[in-house]
């Protein structure tokens, strides 16, 4: 009798509904994970799904256009590793090194691979090119907040921190251009590169935000 009266109950707790925005960040945070792992185009309202343990059916009721869930899973994605880039607190030097360090180690290879992967496919997308220009944007002003404050406490010279910004990312994207090449890219000059143009935009000392 137990086992009869228990088995409606188990079915009835599988069947809990999560709270929409609840449910909706699961979704968002799943396909984030996707794309770093796999690409843009692995994300699928079914690929999503699978991870889940869902119906493809409940991820189209939050997106009902994959075209849209790849846009905020981008976002997502590139605001995590944004927050990783640039820590909030410390000395601003300290705060570039640990910018340089993180690229430099390889830590930011799965954000260099999806920019890349996204660049390519809003060739073909407008809604998405938007997408990545405010996404870029929004890198350069926290990296050029990072190089006011530089400036203000006499660690960078005075140059102009929008065009420093500028050079920068430049350098950062140059470098990731080669994210899915198998060459030997170990090479002093291709690792420290972007230590090296941050260290010519910045009036530091040449080698010193290298290790």
């Amino acid at each position: 009798m137990e086992s009869r009266a228990t088995a409606p109950d188990v079915g009835k707790a599988a069947r809990i509904r999560k709270p929409a925005r609840e449910r909706r960040e699961e979704i968002l945070a799943t396909a984030a994970v996707i794309a770093l792992d796999e690409g843009l185009e692995r994300i699928t309202l079914r690929a999503v799904a699978t991870r889940l343990g869902v119906r493809p059916g409940l991820i189209s009721h939050y997106f009902p256009a994959a075209e849209d869930l790849v846009e905020e899973a981008f976002v997502r994605a590139a605001t995590i590793e944004r927050e990783r880039f640039f820590p909030p607190d410390g000395p601003p030097l300290e705060r570039m090194r640990h910018f340089v360090h993180h690229i430099e180690t390889g830590v930011s290879l799965p954000l260099a691979r999806l920019w890349l992967n996204a660049r390519h496919l809003s060739r073909f997308a407008p809604a998405l090119e938007a997408t990545l220009q405010e996404q870029d944007a929004l890198d350069r002003a926290r990296l050029r907040a990072l190089v006011e404050d530089g400036i203000a406490t006499g660690d960078f010279a005075r140059v102009d921190p929008e065009a420093a910004s500028i050079r920068i990312l430049i350098a950062v994207d140059g470098g990731g251009s080669y994210v899915n090449s198998t060459a030997d890219l170990s090479d002093p000059a291709q690792v420290h590169f972007v230590a090296d143009v941050v260290e010519w935009t910045l009036g530091l000392e040449a080698g010193s935000l290298r290790g």
